[in-house]
């Protein structure tokens, strides 16, 4: 059950935070990678090779990376602080995706795309992340915590409206490599200005106490509980990003594609708007396992549609479950892992879609490649399906208990963590 609470005073009273919109802006810019980055992949090598199957294993290596690499990069800005991270990583972004996009534009073997997908994914700078982890600072204490995490996933499903739509507009209207150049440049522009806003980093741990707060959020039960979960969600992402592009094909309407991701991610987003306008009272842990029975239940239709409008209807149904389950996952984050560990924490769950977006294009690809047209829409299917089994099977490792100085590190083993 929930009461609402006033959206204008919620939204208003957390803008209005100092210093906030200082790095929301450049930040919003920098997130375009996580929402571009694919689908410009799968469309521009898609174009040089005539093949999904190889457009979606090129974007796997590219999402592999991405994920294999985001809780490093994590760990190391809470160690080190964000700035030093993010500035060397947006410089190599930049440089390592400009170099695929040349080779894919030389029609390069599929080896040295590969080559280059890795350091590209590698080098995607996690911002959403590094975002919330300063609002964690700011709000520290504060009841407008939970209504930042809700504005937070509702920026980035607004990413991933405007990030597909501007990708695929440029990919199919301008240029095959427009998307992955216009992406690599936002990178750079917002990446730097971020890192530039010194004064809302979140301060770095004394050399005393990083041992004890620096302790690995996967050593947290909770968080292997919501990777899982999360994994599940990139399983959506993926898939919807090929299959549709392959439908809009099939139907000679190439340009369609951005039209119905964006109607899937809009929906996403207008369902985070009023979940962070929501008063809920029963626990995170019981709306997150509900709220994904919804998502796998609509992904399981998407195979199904066989006209542009059932497509659109489902995806926006799809999209309306994802953002719940999203928010209750980072809000749950912020009860289950210590202060000095959350932006770990954060990328591992932004990895994680990531781990799971690049599997879904690559199985849904081959599928698309092999099976019948729409064959791809299983993937999400299956993908929810598991990490729902996997959720019910858990879910008690989600309950919140009271903070202590250990943290669980499987049977019989404990490590220091601070307590907050």
């Amino acid at each position: 059950m929930a009461s609402t609470v006033s959206i204008g005073n919620g939204y208003g009273q957390l803008l209005r935070t100092r210093g906030a919109w200082t790095y929301l802006l450049p930040g919003f810019a920098a997130r375009q990678p996580f929402a571009m980055l694919t689908i410009s992949i799968v469309l521009l090598v898609q174009h040089t090779t005539g093949s999904y199957g190889a457009a979606g294993a090129v974007a796997a290596v590219t999402g592999v990376s991405m994920a294999l690499f985001a809780p490093w990069s994590g760990r190391l800005a809470d160690r080190h602080g964000q700035r030093a991270v993010l500035i060397p990583g947006v410089l190599g972004h930049t440089a390592s995706g400009l170099t695929l996009t040349a080779l894919a534009l030389a029609h390069a073997p599929l080896w040295a795309l590969f080559a280059a997908a890795v350091p590209t994914g590698a080098s995607v700078p996690h911002i959403g992340p590094m975002v919330r982890a300063r609002w964690g600072v700011t709000l520290k204490g504060s009841p407008l915590l939970t209504t930042a995490a809700a504005f937070e996933s509702v920026t980035d499903e607004l990413t991933f409206v405007v990030g597909p739509l501007l990708a695929t507009a440029l990919c199919t209207t301008v240029n095959p490599a427009a998307g992955l150049v216009t992406e690599a440049s936002l990178t750079l522009l917002g990446g730097l200005l971020f890192a530039a806003r010194k004064s809302t980093q979140p301060p770095v741990a004394a050399a005393g106490h990083a041992r004890v707060e620096h302790a690995s959020a996967l050593r947290v039960p909770g968080v292997r509980v919501l990777i899982v979960a999360f994994l599940g969600i990139g399983s959506v992402f993926g898939g919807m990003q090929v299959s549709l592009a392959a439908f809009t094909e099939s139907l000679g309407e190439p340009g369609l594609n951005g039209v119905l991701y964006g109607t899937f991610a809009a929906g996403n987003m207008l369902s985070g708007l009023v979940c962070g306008a929501l008063a809920w009272r029963t626990a995170p842990q019981q709306r997150l396992v509900v709220g994904y029975g919804a998502l796998a239940l609509t992904a399981s239709g998407l195979w199904a549609a066989h006209s542009v409008l059932v497509l659109a209807g489902l995806g926006l149904l799809v999209g309306m479950c994802i953002a719940p389950a999203l928010i209750t996952g980072y809000t749950l984050v912020e009860s289950l892992v210590p202060a000095g560990a959350r932006t770990e924490a954060f990328t591992w769950l932004t990895g994680a879609v990531a781990l799971g977006q690049a599997a879904a294009v690559t199985a849904a690809g081959q599928l698309e490649d092999h099976l019948w047209g729409g064959s791809g829409f299983l993937v999400p299917m299956g993908g929810t399906l598991l990490a729902l089994a996997t959720l019910l099977a858990l879910r008690s490792r989600l309950a919140v208990r009271p903070r202590s100085r250990t943290v669980a590190r499987g049977v019989g083993h404990r490590v220091p963590v601070a307590v907050d």
